[in-house]
Order: structure tokens, then C-alpha cells, then sequence
């Protein structure tokens, strides 16, 4: 069933739990995602990333993703990720998706604030949910359909300048009225280098700052440990897309070496099947199951 973001996550914010917010780029990602949670019977939120149109257009794979999303038997948030115009959030909308990420994060925090402020009168308008971000999540070398270059906490001299400031954070909501607020702490995008150092203690102080669901970008590289005390801490949506995809890939490459009938239905079968065990995984470790 199709719900709202805001629905989800102040669930989830009451019970101390994440919903998994997985990208649906292909037909197989969608039908795995969605597989995956109709099993464990938890939410999903399942989303776009404007940074995947070339994979494939919001415009063709919007529709689809709101099919399967309506018939599910769980509920389904349908999401807008890293959208960086006025122009395709209101596309997005009108596309019939319940919620969208305004990122203006690489902007001041007056423009972040005051475009985002507007975004939000928009979608509120038609009962959608907005997310936005505040700060610099790093982004590894090893990344697909992310977008940015590469970059790493040493290439900064204060970490405070990039990370999310609680006190900014709490002005920021006040200012805007989103509905959740993405944060940095620490997190990479992409298939990590080097074991990620998270200020999971920041993350408390956001919440305690801000009073709203925070959202993790960048799990790449995060253990169980730590995604179970950074969802404690506030963390109410993680964003997850590189693991996922790869098992996709590992699954696909293992069905060409070793099946000779060379069938591609066959090989997307085994593609989803191995994407779905992945985002069980990782529905898993976000509700506490």
C-alpha cells in the first residue's frame, strides 16, 4: 500500500527502528525490494536517486515503481532521492510519489533553507513529505550512479565544518518544516576504502536538537553494531543501494559462468532473488528483527 515518508518514519522514530529506503533502477531491484518486505511483513521505502536517470529516467521508471508499490501488501513509501531542482520534485509529485529530497546541501545554509522552506509548501500541499540534508557525506572512489568525486575525511581540516551542526540543524527545521532531515556524521556513499569513523554521539544531539527523524546516507562500510546504536541515537531511514546492487551483479555473473542454457530471463530470476536476500539482510538489521 503507498504511504507516506512522514507516516513511516515518526513510526519508526516511537519505536526506535529504521525503515530501509532502497533504490529501484531496474525492474529486478524493484520486484527484490518489495519481495523483501512483503516477507518480513516491514515497511520500505522505495526510491529514485536522480543521479540514476542514466540507468533510467524517473519518467519511465516512476510508473512502475508506483505499481508495485500501490499493490503491496506492506506499506510503501515512494520516494524522490538527491533531487536538485524545483522542476523534478514537482515532476516526481505529480508522478503520484508521497515524498521527495530537496538537496541543496552544497548550498549555503540561507538558500538551502529558503529553497528547501518552498519545496516544502509544494509538496505539503498535496500531502507529500519532504527530506533535506545539512552537511558533507563523503563519496567513495568505488561508486555507481552516485555522482561527486571522491573525497575522504582527510581532505578536510575541521570535520565540524562538513558534519551536521545540532544547533544549525534545530534552526534549520524551524525555518523549513521538513518532515526529516538527512545528516552527516561520518558515512560514505559507494563500495568503502577504509572502515568509516562514525560521531554516532552527534547523531543524539541532532535529534535532541531538532525533534524530527534523521536519515543515513552512506551506510557503505557500517557494521550491525553501529547502525543499532546510530538508530537509537535517531536515525529513522537509511538510505541502501551499493551492497544490494552488487549481489545483483555477483548473482548475474555466477549464473553466465555456470548455466549453459544462456536464457537472460533466467539470469534476472536469480538476479532478484539474490537482491532480495540482501535487502532482507538489511531490513533486518534496520527493524531490530
Amino acid at each position: 500500500m503507498l504511504v507516506t515518508l512522514k507516516e513511516l518514519l515518526d513510526q519508526a522514530k516511537i519505536e526506535h527502528k529504521a525503515v530501509g529506503a532502497f533504490n529501484g533502477t531496474t525492474l529486478e531491484a524493484i520486484r527484490g525490494i518489495i519481495q523483501a518486505a512483503e516477507e518480513l511483513n516491514c515497511p520500505v521505502i522505495l526510491q529514485h536517486a536522480q543521479s540514476h536517470d542514466d540507468i533510467i529516467d524517473l519518467e519511465e521508471i516512476g510508473p512502475i515503481m508506483k505499481y508495485y508499490a500501490e499493490r503491496a501488501k506492506v506499506p510503501v513509501a515512494l520516494h524522490l532521492d538527491h533531487g536538485s531542482s524545483f522542476e523534478r520534485c514537482v515532476q516526481a509529485l505529480r508522478l503520484g510519489f508521497t515524498s521527495v529530497m530537496y538537496d541543496a546541501s552544497a548550498k549555503s545554509f540561507e538558500e538551502n533553507a529558503e529553497e528547501t522552506k518552498e519545496i516544502v509548501k509544494i509538496a505539503h500541499a498535496v500531502g507529500a513529505s519532504v527530506e533535506a540534508e545539512l552537511g558533507h557525506i563523503f563519496t567513495s572512489e568505488v561508486v555507481h550512479g552516485e555522482g561527486g568525486s571522491a573525497d575522504s575525511k582527510d581532505d578536510y581540516d575541521d570535520l565540524d565544518d562538513i558534519y551536521t551542526d545540532p544547533e544549525v540543524a534545530k534552526k534549520f527545521v524551524e525555518l523549513t518544516g521538513v518532515d526529516c532531515l538527512a545528516v552527516a556524521f561520518g558515512t560514505t556513499h559507494g563500495v568503502y576504502l577504509t572502515e568509516p569513523k562514525l560521531d554516532l554521539p552527534r547523531v543524539a544531539r541532532i535529534r535532541e536538537a531538532a525533534n524530527v527523524p534523521l536519515v543515513m546516507h552512506g551506510g557503505s562500510g557500517v557494521s550491525d553494531e553501529d547502525y543499532a546504536v546510530a538508530i537509537e541515537n535517531g536515525i529513522c531511514k537509511v538510505n541502501y543501494y551499493t551492497y544490494m546492487n552488487v549481489a545483483g551483479g555477483k548473482a548475474s555473473k555466477e549464473f553466465w559462468k555456470d548455466d549453459e542454457t544462456n536464457f537472460y530471463d533466467s539470469m534476472a530470476i536469480k538476479a532478484t532473488e539474490a537482491i532480495k536476500e540482501d535487502v532482507k539482510r538489511a531490513i533486518k538489521v534496520f527493524q531490530k528483527l
